[in-house]
């Protein structure tokens, strides 16, 4: 294979940004005028009140929950103190759970979140305007806020990464949906530390129908660092960046690695809309250390999607998103690849903690040598407790 010269290097990723402008600016622009028209605001109708949420807190929830939010002396309880109950000082563990998940369990009880049923439901004793004072007081509790909240969280695509550091196992498959038989599965494990950073290991294997018989394989591995870099919660923005190793560990002979190590930098920036729309976008590359084996890649990502629940947002979430995806090769005779997957995550456990994610992966152009995929995966927050757990 032919290696690409300093000054070739320079021109083509101008070519590739030129040559798919166009595209891309009109996908954003019709796509993002359309939610912007049907957007409402991230911000509440009547701003809550801690002072107020304090007076209902001292009133009622203290008696459980302590006067710091801790939890009431062990001594003064009545009851066992179940594996889920709150700190709301611990700022790791209350600052990623969006304000839904608090707003569920005080109106419908912790059974309605797969939680403990010592935890009443407070729907018809409080009014929604005295839940959101008393979520507000209990935001207070944790004093240093280092990590971006949940509502910026949003829902993971199939292919788009996302900007949010999360603490998420992730098993993905991509089954051709035509052509010769074969399929990949990723197990993706992510963990945060710090409060804003992310280690990321993908482990993919590969099965592949060869000469009427199947062959199977560990493809490259990828280890990764994402680090959140700005957030603000007002304006629904968060914007990460990443840098990963790909590791030659797959068979290049049988098309289950590149033969070369890779390393992998890219941005990632999300943006939520006033009524749930949300935006991402990811940029990146794959650099390999010898271009004779692997060329060199820039690519593009983009998803819309929209998050949908019944009552009022404390319900089942469904999440239908379209991603779009270019992707170019730098060598001889490369053109831009654009490829459709619309899709469909919903949760489905009470605490909705595990979620699935079906869709379909389609080449827009060059698919001669392209082959259409079926895509899912099944998603573990494993932060949010055991994966048979929270179910009813």
């Amino acid at each position: 294979m032919k290696t690409i010269g300093k000054s070739q290097a320079r021109t083509r990723p101008a070519a590739f940004l030129n040559g798919s402008r166009v595209l891309v600016v009109c996908l954003v622009v019709l796509l993002g005028g359309f939610l912007l028209l049907s957007a409402q605001t991230l911000r509440y109708t009547r701003s809550p009140d801690p002072k107020n949420g304090e007076k209902i807190y001292n009133g009622g929830c203290i008696a459980c929950h302590g006067r710091e939010g801790k939890g009431a002396p062990e001594a003064s309880t009545a009851f066992l103190r179940p594996d889920t109950f709150p700190d709301f000082t611990d700022c790791a563990g209350t600052t990623p759970e969006p304000n839904a998940n608090w707003k569920a369990a005080i109106v419908h009880g912790g059974p309605s979140r797969g939680l403990s049923q010592i935890m009443p439901a407070f729907g018809d004793l409080l009014t929604n305007e005295q839940i959101d004072d008393v979520i507000a007081y209990m935001r207070g509790f944790c004093t240093k806020p280092q990590f971006p909240r949940g509502e910026l969280n949003l829902p993971r695509a199939l292919v788009t990464e996302k900007a949010f550091p999360e603490k998420e196992l992730v098993i993905s498959a991509s089954v051709n949906a035509r052509g010769a038989p074969g399929f990949t599965t990723d197990t993706i494990h992510e963990q945060t530390f710090g409060g804003r950073s992310q280690i990321e290991i993908d482990v993919p294997v590969n099965h592949q129908a060869m000469d009427g018989q199947w062959q199977n394989g560990v493809g490259d591995v990828t280890l990764g660092l994402k680090r959140e870099m700005f957030y603000n919660l007002r304006t629904g923005s968060i914007l990460s960046l990443f840098g990963g190793v790909v590791l030659p560990t797959g068979d290049s002979r049988r098309g289950f690695g590149a033969g070369t190590t890779q390393f992998e930098p890219f941005a990632a920036f999300d943006q939520l809309f006033k009524e749930n729309t949300f935006l991402q976008f990811q940029a990146g590359a794959s650099l390999p250390v010898d271009t004779s084996m692997a060329p060199r890649n820039l690519f593009y990502r983009m998803t819309v999607g929209q998050s949908l629940a019944r009552d009022h947002r404390l319900g089942r979430l469904f999440s239908p998103m379209t991603e779009f995806l270019a992707s170019r090769d730098f060598k001889d005779g490369a053109s831009t690849n654009w490829d459709v997957v619309p899709q469909m995550q919903i949760t489905i456990s009470r605490r909705q903690h595990i979620r699935v994610n079906a869709g379909y992966r389609t080449p827009i152009n060059n698919r001669n040598n392209r082959t259409p995929q079926v895509m899912f995966y099944v998603l573990w927050d494993w932060a949010d407790g055991k994966f048979w757990e929270g179910w009813r």
